[in-house]
């Protein structure tokens, strides 16, 4: 096995978040679905971010939030992910090394450009996204440092980015270099669809034990498990992963390891504000605790509290000292 270098190393998509409050008929007026992530066009970008009000450019992608959010409590991060060669790639790429995650996937020349997600957060915080994808789903396999993989305590791979062909060739990729070099290799759903499309390769990769921490909410357990009862799907995956995560929003989370269970409560914060974001933060704050050995229930704890600061402002990337935040919390 090599030196560890970085705590956790993430392969997911790059993309610039464009959020903007609204109301709920916007949403009925543009068919969106409520809290969920759905892929658009090009045109259907632009239709969209013309409906928006005023907005906020924040650097995002599931993966990406992850590890920002590591590195702000104090960890070693580094991401893969494709932008092309625009502004906003310049904008991703600035604004992600100077989280302190280390980035150095080239970006590609021409069309098609950097991904953006055009969020609309309603009045009760839930955030509706609408994802362009853009440059991101051309992340090629040789883009991969296979050396920085085999360096990195945990590989953590972001469920949305399986959709195109070339990066979860790239994925595949990286789950074999880091097999090889004896390291963990982590997994989140991201979405229900992306179950409903790809869930037989989740189960496969499984069934193989090619994965050893797996992020869910509930809504996702359900798609893959296909048991609607919460308690009957967590029986029936945990045996199937080392470690299994599964967030449940205001009712908090849940964490079963070789016959070991562990839940806490959601942190309570005055106000809602965006959900955008809040799992993202939660692998965060578990991973984190994880790479430093901790146990299940403090794992938890530390994703909960990097969940709750993540929702309490516009944006998936930490606004508070997440460090301070961590120790005032579990002082």
């Amino acid at each position: 096995m090599t030196d560890t270098r970085f705590d956790v190393l993430a392969i997911g998509n790059a993309i610039v978040d464009v959020v903007a409050p609204c109301e709920d008929s916007l949403l009925d007026q543009y068919d969106m679905r409520k809290g969920g992530m759905t892929l658009i066009d090009a045109d259907g970008a632009a239709r969209l971010y013309g409906a928006m009000g005023p907005g906020r450019e924040i650097s995002g992608g599931s993966a990406a939030n992850t590890v920002a959010g590591l590195a702000a409590l104090g960890g070693k991060a580094a991401f893969v992910g494709q932008v092309a060669q625009d502004e906003l790639g310049e904008i991703f790429g600035h604004d992600i090394r100077a989280a302190g995650v280390e980035f150095a996937t080239p970006a590609r020349p021409g069309d098609p450009p950097t991904a953006r997600c055009l969020i609309f957060v309603t009045p009760d915080g839930q955030r509706t996204m609408n994802t362009y994808l853009g440059a991101t789903q051309f992340l090629p396999a040789e883009a991969l440092d296979l050396d920085a993989i085999a360096a990195a305590q945990v590989l953590y791979l972001e469920g949305y980015l399986w959709d195109p062909e070339q990066p979860r060739a790239a994925m595949r990729r990286a789950i074999e270099a880091a097999r090889r070099a004896g390291r963990k290799v982590a997994f989140t759903l991201s979405d229900a669809f992306v179950i409903d499309r790809h869930g037989d390769d989740f189960r496969a990769l499984l069934a193989e034990r090619a994965i050893d921490i797996l992020f869910a909410n509930e809504h996702e357990l359900a798609a893959l498990t296909g048991l609607d009862d919460f308690e009957a799907g967590l029986a029936g995956l945990a045996p199937q992963v080392p470690v299994l995560v599964v967030t449940r929003s205001d009712k908090g989370a849940v964490a079963v390891a070789g016959g070991e269970r562990a839940q806490v409560p959601a942190e309570p914060i005055e106000q809602v504000v965006d959900t955008t974001g809040a799992g993202d933060l939660f692998a965060a704050g578990f991973l984190f605790g994880h790479t430093r050995g901790e146990n299940l229930q403090r794992c938890l704890r530390l994703g909960a509290i990097c969940a709750a600061e993540i929702i309490s402002h516009y944006g998936a990337r930490p606004e508070a000292d997440l460090r301070a935040l961590v120790q005032e919390r579990l002082a």
